[in-house]
């Protein structure tokens, strides 16, 4: 299904171990961008489900577009969310396309372990090798319980860090 959330649990992962080097929000917006393809194919009924966008050199393209969009996107959604009312907040190029390179190949990796039809490596070869390597559901405990443990991790370290008086 296209927009699922559960490619934001390794996103959050790597938001407790990388903090402020990464921008979680970049991360999600790139995450509806890689499905923007498979929505057009479900809704118009043409095309091949999990395309190009769901290859590697699909993911480079799309990271590049995610990162320079989603920078942006990310800083006027933390405004109208009240988490930067005074627009201190201001993410880097450098997190914006880490951030979204690390999004695009999270999430081909993702599907080319849940979907038959995902050709990672397209051009160069059509195989899958990775598909099925683990259940579909350890697949989504595994992004269900990054997530959390991710969460978990971001807000110990946050207040860990916050000023003791």
């Amino acid at each position: 299904m296209p927009f699922t959330p559960i490619h934001m649990g390794p996103g959050i992962a790597v938001k407790a171990l990388l903090q402020g080097s990464f921008s979680l929000m970049v991360f999600g917006w790139t995450q509806i961008v890689m499905d923007l393809q498979p929505l057009f194919v479900m809704i118009t009924g043409d095309g091949h489900l999990h395309g190009f966008s769901h290859t590697y050199p699909g993911a480079i393209l799309l990271a590049i577009l995610s990162a320079l969009s989603g920078k942006y996107l990310s800083e006027i959604g933390l405004y109208v969310f009240g988490l930067n009312r005074d627009w201190t907040v201001v993410i880097g190029w450098r997190v914006a396309f880490v951030s979204a390179f690390i999004g695009t190949f999270s999430h081909v990796l993702l599907d080319s372990i849940m979907h038959a039809d995902v050709e990672p490596f397209f051009p160069i070869t059509t195989d899958n090798a990775i598909q099925g390597v683990i259940s579909i559901e350890a697949l989504h405990q595994l992004c269900l319980y990054s997530g959390v443990i991710g969460g978990v991790v971001y807000f110990g370290v946050q207040f860990w860090r916050r000023p003791k008086y």
